[in-house]
């Protein structure tokens, strides 16, 4: 295979090669002996929104249970309420909601976009959001600024223009899109567009740039946000003693300066044992609970209590007009409502994360050991194999391996493809994985995040072990076929 000289030959040859690296990767999967009847039922993470890992024994039963007695939804509300600020204080407070989505939308619309009601023109107002991973989630609520990021978000998503992410843009609202000290957003991918690489990130660097463009949009600022994952290759290798990653908690610092509200999207983190409201000194941060809790397919805001009020007006659970302590009505975000079962498997993974976070944080263990005795044997060259990097994350009851240092010494890497390619079906260790019989992960940016339960967890949410290996296995052994019509081995 030719060996390219430039970054979009080696994707112009990927391309072409298509059939070839998935008639390989099929052969591939009968070489490791992933077993027939597995095929297509298990996969790399239980942590995608379009195929989410089985809900674990615990969970089932306490939904099983609560669905056959009658209940106010409001008292299971106040129980979710009970079981955070059990944990992080009496000064925090909770709403749940259907989705993370649906959480970052009525948080946004809440706490950043400007009011609709009164006589006159609306002001416009602006909210900062770091140039990072996911930015079509956390960065999507406002027209971009600067001008040069405008389309950033247009091949992103199953639809375009006002039914896709464009549509999700606020009332007179703008997000003012900050690049990271240390960053690099290299172009990559067969739909070649540029990606974050943030394993360098600088945090003091990043907070200098964050405060020059603040000053200069202070007098429509809004407030700003961040994600909530602590990995390197999502920007937060730097930390503090107790594990927090530096960059969040001087973002936290400096909204409090401001007195301006910071929201912390931690869709694929767990409450409790990962990204803190109290550590990181945000005022919301939202979590997606189905992704690494193993509640129902739901969404769970948890934030300071001031800033919870309007939040859970908004989603009519705050109270009555007449006089109550607590609702579940009518308001501007019922459609947020996430519904009894959702909030009976809350209660149980919330209990579960407090009383005994070992059910979720030993997979991630076991998993972890797989992943670096499964890489240890990639037939690489030896200049590509040590640009891996294999990192753990409790928070995201995830695995990471990035790869994006393959890239440092002036030559080409392993492929890095965009995000834009994951939705035009031309990530290569996406639709790979697929023709093996493996359900993807996240896997794009030169970053990879691999967490247990897509069939690799028994009813208790314990690893699989043989299962999980099958999997990681099969990721390896792509990423040889693909580097090799990449032209990057023999």
């Amino acid at each position: 295979m030719t060996k390219p000289t430039y970054k979009f030959q080696m994707y112009r040859q990927l391309q072409a090669n298509i059939a070839n690296i998935y008639a390989d990767a099929r052969k591939a999967a009968d070489e490791i002996g992933i077993p027939k009847e597995l095929r297509g039922k298990f996969g790399l993470t239980g942590a995608i929104s379009g195929c989410p890992a089985p809900l674990r024994e615990d969970i089932m039963e306490a939904s099983e249970q609560g669905a056959k007695e009658v209940i106010p939804l409001a008292k299971l509300v106040d129980e979710i309420r009970e079981l955070v600020k059990s944990v992080y204080g009496d000064e925090y407070d909770a709403a749940p909601t259907s989705t993370c989505e649906a959480g970052l939308w009525v948080t946004f619309d809440t706490l950043f976009s400007p009011p609709m009601m009164g006589r006159g023109d609306n002001y416009r107002s602006r909210y900062i959001a770091l140039y990072e991973k996911h930015l079509h989630h956390q960065g999507s609520y406002g027209r971009p600024f600067p001008p040069k990021y405008k389309d950033i978000l247009a091949d992103r998503g199953s639809t375009a223009g006002e039914f896709g992410f464009y549509g999700k843009r606020q009332n007179n609202l703008d997000t003012v899109i900050i690049p990271l000290a240390g960053a690099r957003y290299d172009v990559h991918g067969i739909k070649y567009h540029p990606v974050p690489l943030l394993t360098d990130v600088d945090p003091d660097g990043s907070m200098e740039n964050i405060r020059k463009h603040a000053e200069i949009h202070m007098s429509q600022l809004a407030g700003f946000t961040s994600l909530g994952y602590d990995t390197p290759g999502y920007g937060y290798a730097k930390k503090d003693a107790d594990g927090t990653p530096l960059l969040q908690k001087k973002l936290g610092q400096y909204a409090r300066e401001l007195d301006l509200p910071y929201v912390i999207d931690n869709a694929w983190g767990l409450p409790f044992v990962g990204c803190s409201p109290v550590k990181t000194g945000a005022d919301i941060v939202i979590y997606s609970m189905d992704k690494a809790t193993g509640a129902a397919t739901s969404g769970l805001i948890i934030g300071k209590e001031d800033i919870m009020v309007p939040i859970r007006r908004a989603l009519g659970m705050h109270g009555d007009r007449y006089g109550t302590t607590a609702s579940y009505g009518k308001a501007a975000y019922v459609t947020f409502d996430p519904g009894k079962e959702a909030l009976l498997t809350q209660i149980q993974a919330l209990k579960v994360l407090r009383d005994k976070p070992e059910v979720l944080t030993k997979p991630v263990d076991d998993l972890e050991r797989i992943v670096r005795e499964e890489f240890a044997k990639i037939n690489l060259p030896d200049h590509l194999k040590q640009g891996i990097l294999i990192s753990k994350s409790y928070n995201s009851t995830a695995v990471e391996v990035n790869y994006e240092n393959t890239w440092k010494h002036g030559e080409l890497g392993i492929p890095i493809f965009s995000i834009e390619d994951m939705y035009s079906g031309t990530n290569i260790f996406q639709t790979g994985c697929a023709q093996m019989g493996v359900i993807p992960t996240v896997a794009y940016d030169g970053n990879i995040f691999i967490s247990p339960g897509l069939g690799t967890c028994d009813s208790k949410g314990q690893l699989i072990e043989d299962v999980a290996r099958y999997a990681v296995r099969a990721l390896v052994r792509l990423i040889e076929i693909t580097c090799k019509y990449a032209g990057l081995t023999e």
